[in-house]
This record gives C-alpha cells, sequence and structure tokens, in this order.
C-alpha cells in the first residue's frame, strides 16, 4: 500500500524563505575585488585583484583596523567611421572594497605595490601597549 504525504506548497514556499538567507546574484557588469589576506607575527599581506586598472586610478584608505579599497576604470569612447558596436562586456567605473582586521594598522609603515593587476599591500601591525594596572594612593 503506497503512503500518502499531504503538500502545501505555500508551506514549502515559507520554509525556504525562513531558513534560508536570501541571495542576490551579482551581475555581470558589477564586478567586485578579490581579496587574498595574510596574516603574519608583525604584518598582512593583502592581495587585490584589479585588473585593467591603471596604477593611479586606485586609492587605499586605512582607518585603525579598517581598510578600504577603491578603484575607477574610465570608459573608452572610440569608434572609428563605419564603425558600429555589436556588444560591450567590459566594465566601466567605480568598484570599492572594505575589510576590518584583527588589529589596527601602523599606517605610517604601510606599503603598496601594483604590478600585472594585483595591487599588493603590506600592512604593519601597530605595537600594542600592554595594559598596566595603577596603584591607588
Amino acid at each position: 500500500m503506497a503512503n500518502l504525504l499531504r503538500h502545501d506548497p505555500l508551506d514549502d514556499l515559507f520554509r525556504g524563505f525562513f531558513v534560508r538567507p536570501v541571495e542576490f546574484a551579482q551581475t555581470p557588469d558589477a564586478p567586485s575585488i578579490t581579496l587574498d589576506v595574510k596574516e603574519g607575527p608583525e604584518s598582512f599581506t593583502v592581495h587585490a585583484e584589479l585588473p585593467g586598472m591603471k596604477k593611479d586610478d586606485i586609492h587605499v584608505h586605512i582607518d585603525g583596523a579598517i581598510v578600504s579599497i577603491s578603484a575607477e576604470r574610465k570608459g573608452e569612447k572610440e569608434i572609428k567611421d563605419g564603425e558600429k558596436v555589436l556588444r560591450t562586456e567590459r566594465y566601466f567605473g567605480k568598484v570599492s572594497r572594505s575589510f576590518q582586521l584583527g588589529t589596527d594598522i601602523d599606517d605610517a609603515r604601510a606599503m603598496a605595490k601594483f604590478n600585472d593587476g594585483v595591487l599588493e599591500l603590506t600592512l604593519p601591525k601597530k605595537a600594542t601597549t600592554q595594559a598596566r594596572r595603577l596603584t591607588i594612593n
């Protein structure tokens, strides 16, 4: 004998909605900055992929333990006579990414290099001050 199960489509809809977080697919025309972050004893090393960007169009901002990377690629409008654009998939515009590290960064000693579309940041950790106990007189 076959077992009969009751199926309510609305129940499945709401169960899936509340159990899983809602995900938004990234559109292909809005790229993000992909990162690798490594921690050493004295510094963090960050590799950020920024293909097609120029060094002068990349900006890095450090505020305590928060690092922000932004870049802008300007569009090229060169169209020759008799030529028409059939499809454009290259992205022109701004991209940015911020992330927080475990400790504050010594921004005076931080270094950045840009080579072959990869931004390399060396972010030295700020020397931590030891907490001390005050003697009450």
